[in-house]
């Protein structure tokens, strides 16, 4: 029996049209079959990124993603015009939309297809969706849900299943799990990022057209979206910046130095609380440590020093990721040395005594911010950043995204040798008073 035909959708979801173009021409030739432009392209740019694709890609299918809500027919109607071949209609909304969107299709010869997201009985509205004649249907994992490690193809599954028209997937789709989604019953496999966000992005198309036309998986490092037990995997791709972005500008915590230049840890937080000079709960809490843990300790950001020589070679042997501490530490020659990477506020030649005030494992207040012990740290020469335990997921994805499209932007301003200024346009994005 053949294997049948997959066809592959390359998601055009930028905010300038002249970036989404430039992708094109470069990953359309090595094997897309339909060309979509985004809904942030067409809210950006409007129904002239439609126009644009058509004119470059007479040959291909354009795609509206409209998530047309209401006015169905007037919304068909004009990406027909545009020179959309099929478009997008949210499944999430009135019937009455839906079908008339449908039946517009017909009538300006325009496939419509129905967006499953956000769809309580997805099952029962596909076939809703199939008896009214829509082209095809949508099942589009969010991309807020991806970011918090929410891959699943059981809805594709159960929607594939229960319908005969075609069904596309899409929400971060890479040239490893696009297999999976095949397997589910994707007969349109639908890649954003994994190509557009790609430093090669010709090659990069065609490693995903290689695992769908062999059904086998092509290794990638990015664009692949992490779990629980993949943090600190993400972590060590990322910066302290990079999460700073992913999380709305978060900001590290003020005041904390590395020992010296080129340090980088990071690792789940076991706190501390002791105060200037009471170096006997540091040096405890390095026994009662998991390896690859990160003690943080609020030590009141004065002399005495909490940590020296002998207390990181404990840590060492406990096998520790390394050290935040709002306080002071002695004895840096010989930590330098050992290389256990350590961020203090302050250095001191004396510590105090052992008298064994404050407390380990409860939370703690450095810079203005709570951190508890299981939240995640990662610190590099630009600072340390606290990713609190319930959104430490979260937050890593949305980090490795802007690193994902930091690579992107790179690339276009070394290949064609623009400025910063003038790849993000940002003239045109000047807030207007």
């Amino acid at each position: 029996m053949t294997e049948r035909k997959i066809r592959i959708q390359l998601a055009l979801d930028f905010a300038d049209l002249s970036r989404a173009l430039a992708v094109a021409r470069a990953a359309v030739p090595e094997g897309i079959d339909i060309v979509e432009a985004g809904t942030p392209l067409i809210k950006s740019e409007g129904l002239n990124a439609v126009r644009e694709l058509r004119r470059l890609f007479p040959d291909r299918p354009i795609l509206a993603d409209l998530k047309t809500a209401d006015a169905g027919r007037i919304e068909m109607e004009c990406a027909a015009k545009a020179g959309a071949t099929m478009a997008i209609c949210l499944g999430a909304v009135s019937e009455s939309t839906v079908q008339e969107s449908i039946e517009a299709g017909r009538n300006y010869g325009i496939e419509v297809g129905v967006d499953m997201l956000g769809v309580a009985d997805y099952v029962a509205l596909a076939k809703k969706c199939e008896a009214w004649g829509a082209a095809f249907l949508n099942v589009h994992l969010p991309i807020d849900d991806q970011m918090r490690g929410l891959q699943s193809f059981d809805r594709l599954r159960q929607i594939a299943e229960a319908v005969s028209i075609p069904v596309a997937a899409a929400g971060g789709l890479n040239s490893e799990n696009v297999v999976d989604a095949i397997a589910a019953g994707a007969a349109i496999v639908i890649i954003g990022g994994a190509i557009t966000k790609a430093a090669d992005v010709a090659q990069a198309t065609r490693d995903i057209r290689r695992a769908v036309d062999t059904r086998a998986k092509v290794a990638t490092e990015l664009f692949r979206r992490a779990g629980e037990t993949d943090i600190r995997e993400v972590l060590g791709r990322v910066s302290a910046a990079n999460l700073s972005d992913g999380a709305h500008r978060l900001p590290s915590l003020d005041g904390l130095r590395p020992l010296w230049p080129g340090i980088r840890f990071c690792g789940p937080a076991l706190t501390v609380r002791t105060v200037p000079g009471d170096w006997s709960k540091p040096v405890l809490a390095i026994d009662q440590a998991e390896p690859g843990d990160v003690l943080v300790i609020d030590a009141g950001g004065r002399p005495p020093a909490v940590w020296g020589e002998l207390a990181t070679q404990s840590a060492i042997v406990n096998k520790l990721s390394g050290a935040v501490i709002d306080g002071a530490v002695r004895d840096t020659m010989d930590i330098r040395r050992l290389e256990f990477p350590i961020f203090s506020r302050c250095v001191s030649a004396n510590a105090g005594e052992p008298k064994g005030l404050g407390e380990i494992g409860q939370p703690i207040f450095l810079s203005g911010q709570r951190i508890m012990t299981g939240d995640w740290i990662l610190a590099d020469d630009d600072g340390v950043v606290v990713l609190p335990k319930a959104r430490a997921v979260e937050m890593a994805n949305r980090a490795q995204d802007v690193l994902e499209k930091e690579n992107r932007l790179r690339d276009e301003i070394t290949s064609g040798r623009s400025s910063l200024g003038k790849v993000a346009e940002l003239l045109r994005w000047e807030k207007k008073s």
